[in-house]
């Protein structure tokens, strides 16, 4: 199921420092809002080309925006064909020694920018660095972030988990620390250099959307590199984009969570525990899917427990296929479609 690195990303190469790579679906408000931002940055320490990928909106926006931000480099996918592959698609256009792999609905600034690229020249063993972020009214987004286990699969264990080792929590993510080190940042701030983006074979294209973050740290942290986090520096991430449009899309997002953990499940355990683990999962989310289900029905009035109904459809209809292929990935996945044919 891995995706290979094709040859040219190595062919690439130029004297341009950082190539930051935009995913776009349908987030056109908040896409204009991080381009302007881009675009005013000023640095005389490194230089810097931006790429959109464009998942196929199909709106008309994107002549718009290439008419809009003539310095800018568009591209459009095949199809909405996932987060994972748009990052992929661009980084194999990209020419930077640096990747920075940037939201649409993020705010980026010089000053981070230059941080992440002085820490990691300075740091070559640092695989991914990443840096805090905030909403637009200056509150921090939680970056104290651990890979999935056992122990904290569900809301419950990760409570018990963080009371049972709250000193060690407390030394690791300690706040005067200027950097400190998680098992994965979010996927909406990755800083990577073209050697390490090559080393771990780029980003897995078996995640449709979610978990492809954690998977990459993942494999960044198994070949020996490091996570960081930056504590100096923040990029403003107001959250939302296109996941946030409709009731039906919300669904879709919050069943694509679940369905990204079964296959972060199947390609980083093995045996009674990727079997146990999958078990639980499954159980777990038919149970409670089924009473938030039947509580979406009786509460229809409600956009929130609307949700609830869409997402149980969803999760029922990909738990009944999976007999049928006993193939973990979304539907929407580039991997699924390419193992269809």
């Amino acid at each position: 199921m891995a995706t290979q690195t094709p040859s040219g990303l190595k062919m690439k190469k130029s004297n341009i420092d950082i190539s930051i790579i935009i995913v776009n679906y349908k987030s056109w408000k908040p896409l204009r809002k991080c381009l302007q931002q881009l675009v005013a940055i000023q640095s005389t320490e490194f230089n810097f080309e931006t790429i959109v990928v464009d998942n196929c909106s199909d709106d008309g926006q994107l002549a718009l925006f290439k008419s809009d931000f003539i310095g800018v480099k568009f591209f459009e996918n095949s199809g909405n064909n996932g987060f994972a592959n748009a990052c992929n698609f661009g980084a194999f256009r990209a020419k930077g020694a640096y990747f920075l792999f940037l939201n649409p609905d993020t705010l980026a600034n010089a000053q981070a920018l230059e941080a992440l690229l002085q820490t990691a020249k300075q740091h070559p063993d640092y695989g991914i660095i990443s840096c805090q972020q905030c909403d637009e009214k200056g509150n921090l987004n939680n970056q104290n972030k651990l890979f999935f286990s056992p122990s904290r699969m569900f809301g419950l264990f990760r409570i018990v988990y963080k009371i049972a080792h709250q000193s060690y929590l407390n030394q690791r993510f300690n706040k005067s620390k200027s950097i400190v080190f998680p098992d994965w940042v979010s996927g909406s701030v990755v800083f990577i250099s073209r050697s390490w983006f090559e080393k771990v074979k780029v980003w897995c294209e078996d995640y449709w959307m979610y978990y492809e973050d954690v998977d990459l740290c993942k494999k960044v942290s198994e070949l020996g590199g490091k996570i960081a986090l930056l504590k100096t520096v923040t990029i403003i991430h107001a959250h939302g984009g296109s996941t946030r449009i409709n009731v039906k899309t919300k669904a879709l997002t919050k069943s694509e969570v679940l369905i990204s953990r079964h296959v972060f499940i199947h390609k980083h355990f093995n045996g009674i525990t990727r079997f146990s683990l999958q078990f639980i999962t499954v159980f777990y989310q038919l149970l409670i899917n089924s009473l938030m289900g039947l509580l979406g029905l009786l509460l229809w009035f409600r956009p929130k427990f609307k949700v609830h109904y869409y997402l149980s459809v969803n999760i029922f209809k990909y738990y009944f296929r999976l007999p049928f292929r006993w193939e973990w990935l979304s539907e929407r996945s580039v991997n699924y479609k390419k193992a269809l044919c």
